[in-house]
């Protein structure tokens, strides 16, 4: 599905046409280390839209050792502060290098404890979660949900009332794309030529992706593995559009590579430090676009539109979209039992299906669900990143948060545009 619609606040480009600036030395070797390790690590490279040159250099090379690559890494970490002024945007290079130093240092048999690596990957310690917080957030669920019974089965059947008919799915992510689109253009601008693409796939372990190709353009991918749901869909589409990241890719494109000329910025790099700022943005993009005070509202025209037989009455939609908001604040609570997860299968080498029955005991996933979560924690690539949604989310809520409440969008919007680093959020919101 394609818009052509043009929206609000489109910034005009620069000179018209878009062409890619020269990298300096710095950025070039960068973007041939990320280009040659993702040889060796097959879905590193999560985006790439720099010079067709280099690519084309490296896609011509024989496949360089491992060990290669790690030097390779060290030696354009040291050569940081000679060649690079800006201090921000020399720290944002150097814990990307420093993620892909340790990357490189793995696949040449080095390895270092399962926690160790992944704080090395994104610049951050994460935790391990006591469950009695999950239990909270399913107490919580407990007292909201209708009936009786384990709570995993009642929000089960909570879902199933609030499917979207398979039908109806794509007309109603169109919709929402446009909402969202509207709302963050009002809210953040929208870089002029932005413009992107939604389809239905299957047979992924994520519920939505977005493939970003460069020029302001992007694919989104919506899995319809499992049933999507109304109180899902809205938090998707803003996470994977407007304003999480497509957008987010966009602006930074038009602002670091096209303004800036940092070319850096031109390659999407998977299991580093940016995806946790990413990932974090996108998760916090509904609280702009949806609001808590329009949620519900925007709940029921959805109802309406996917034709679901609660729309008919209104008062029970009103209802059943009010307490939509709260529940959905309370399983979100619990999706960081997934880091947890990971914790057992991979530090403490917890059978598989000691590891299943956590997710769907602690955290109530539905089995199939819960086998769901369980293939993205064993992936190859996703072992890693799946602490970025929840601990993502959770630094960046502290930084939006420690500003007013008429400074939050703009606050907000720094993520859109600036090279910033979990240890510069983090500073911001540390006690003392």
């Amino acid at each position: 599905m394609s818009r052509q619609t043009p929206g609000p606040r489109r910034v005009p480009a620069v000179g018209g046409t878009r062409t890619v600036p020269a990298p300096d030395p710095v950025a070039r070797d960068y973007l041939l280390l990320a280009l040659r390790l993702d040889q060796r690590i097959p879905g590193l490279v999560d985006g790439y839209f720099g010079p067709a040159d280099l690519k084309a250099l490296v896609d011509t090379e024989q496949f360089r050792a491992p060990a290669r690559l790690r030097d390779d890494a060290a030696a354009l970490r040291e050569r940081l502060a000679v060649e690079v002024d800006d201090g921000r945007r020399r720290a944002w290079l150097d814990v990307q290098l420093v993620a892909l130093e340790r990357q490189a240092s793995a696949l040449a048999g080095e390895e270092r404890p399962y926690l160790e690596h992944v704080e090395r990957c994104f610049a951050i310690a994460l935790p391990r979660r006591p469950d009695a917080e999950f239990d909270a957030a399913a107490a919580r669920l407990d007292e909201l949900l209708p009936g009786s019974g384990p709570v995993a089965d009642r929000l089960a059947a909570w879902d199933r009332r609030f499917e979207i008919p398979a039908d109806r799915l794509a007309a109603i992510l169109a919709w929402l794309v446009e909402r969202c689109r509207d709302r963050a253009g009002t809210l953040f601008g929208l870089p002029y030529g932005e413009d992107l693409q939604v389809s239905l796939v299957t047979g992924q372990p994520w519920s939505g992706y977005n493939w970003f190709h460069g020029g302001g353009r992007s694919r989104v991918d919506i899995n319809t593995d499992l049933p999507v749901h109304a109180g899902d869909v809205v938090r998707t589409v803003a996470h994977e559009t407007y304003p999480g990241h497509h957008l987010e890719h966009a602006w930074k494109e038009a602002d670091l590579v096209d303004r800036q000329g940092r070319l850096e910025a031109s390659i999407l790099l998977i299991n580093t430090p940016e995806c946790l700022i990413s990932e974090g943005l996108a998760n916090l993009g509904s609280r702009f676009v949806a609001p808590a005070g329009e949620a519900a509202d925007l709940l029921m025209e959805l109802y309406e539109r996917a034709g679901l037989p609660i729309a008919s009455e209104p008062v029970a939609a009103r209802e059943a979209a009010e307490l939509e908001v709260a529940v959905g604040d309370a399983r979100r609570a619990l999706a960081a039992v997934r880091g947890n997860a990971a914790i057992l299968l991979h530090a403490d080498g917890r059978a598989r299906v000691e590891v299943l029955e956590y997710l769907e005991v602690v955290g109530r996933y539905p089995p199939a669900i819960a086998a769901k979560r369980l293939e993205f924690i064993e992936h190859p690539l996703w072992r890693t990143y799946v602490f970025v949604y929840a601990e993502g989310e959770a630094l960046l809520s502290r930084w939006v948060d420690a500003a007013a409440e008429a400074d939050r969008p703009a606050r907000f919007g720094r993520l859109l545009h600036e090279q910033l680093t979990p240890a510069a959020v983090g500073a911001v919101t540390a006690p003392g």
